[in-house]
């Protein structure tokens, strides 16, 4: 069950169109996983575009120009839309919707589907981890990271901040339990030690702005390197 979510602030200005691309890709993609989250964001999308038509309607004056104009527009014939159309399901067809490691197939929220075309080789970490980088084409290092069972992150603390939506599978950190949906938010106000312990180990999907800080044992000697531990 999905427990944990964007704040209210982070929906808010996801529906206003103020979020950063890093941000707005990873609330869609929670959205796509979680029904309350998706309700609310259709609300929220109802009442901003409702306030948004009463302030233009209040501030706009009648312009008889404009209304000969639109009386053209709409006795025009419509486009035949069977060309887009065709393009659409070929665009469709494809895009694929699942990535694979180790003979396990992933099926992605659809947010992430266009990801899949900019995913690199999945590579071995310390620790029963996989890593496969993803070119996002703007700010932020993002990857798919898979933990085996038993597979876990070096605790560490953050330089910046950590996005990560939990895709499939359950892991805890030492501060909560995370499942499927689950969306977390991290800075450097926290510190922990992700672990799988879940039969089917846990696949996430990760955005970070700075090098992870590692804390704890021989993986401080990583701090040096952190910005290629997880680029």
């Amino acid at each position: 069950m999905i427990k944990f979510h964007p704040t209210p602030e982070l929906i808010e200005q996801f529906v206003t169109g103020i979020l950063a691309p890093a941000e707005s890709l990873m609330v869609s993609a929670h959205c796509d996983m979680c029904k309350y989250c998706r309700d609310l964001v259709d609300t929220k999308t109802a009442e901003f575009a409702f306030d948004h038509l009463e302030l233009e309607s209040a501030a706009a004056s009648y312009d008889p120009q404009f209304d000969m104009m639109l009386a053209n527009i709409t006795q025009q014939p419509a486009a035949e839309p069977r060309d887009r159309a065709r393009v659409n399901t070929l665009e469709q067809e494809a895009l694929s919707t699942t990535i694979e490691l180790d003979g396990k197939t992933f099926e992605l929220p659809k947010s992430l589907h266009r990801l899949v075309q900019k995913k690199g080789n999945w590579s071995s970490l310390v620790g029963k981890l996989w890593q496969a980088p993803v070119d996002l084409g703007y700010d932020g290092v993002a990857n798919f990271i898979y933990m085996e069972k038993g597979g876990t992150v070096p605790e560490h603390t953050h330089r910046g901040s950590e996005l990560t939506l939990v895709i499939n599978g359950e892991f805890s950190d030492g501060m909560n339990q995370y499942d499927s949906g689950d969306f977390i938010y991290m800075n450097g106000d926290h510190t922990h030690a992700p672990k799988s312990d879940a039969p089917e180990g846990c696949l996430v999907f990760s955005i970070v702005d700075q090098p992870l800080h590692f804390t704890s044992g021989i993986a401080r000697l990583l701090n040096p390197f952190s910005h290629l531990f997880f680029r």
